[in-house]
């Protein structure tokens, strides 16, 4: 087990019930970003990653 599944555990535990949309989650990786400017790389590689998910593989 990762470090980081304790944490997304908790998000499912804590909010797997609600329903956000993309333009919510890009807003709070935003402020996120803002307020811990070292995980900035880390944000925009998961970011990307979703945003490309549907993509084919070349």
């Amino acid at each position: 087990m990762y470090f980081t599944d304790r944490g997304i555990e908790e998000l499912a535990d804590r909010r797997g019930e609600e329903e956000v949309s993309l333009a919510w989650l890009s807003e709070k990786l935003s402020l996120f970003v803002d307020l811990h400017p070292e995980h900035e790389n880390a944000v925009e590689r998961l970011a990307t990653w979703l945003a490309r998910l549907d993509d084919e593989e070349e």
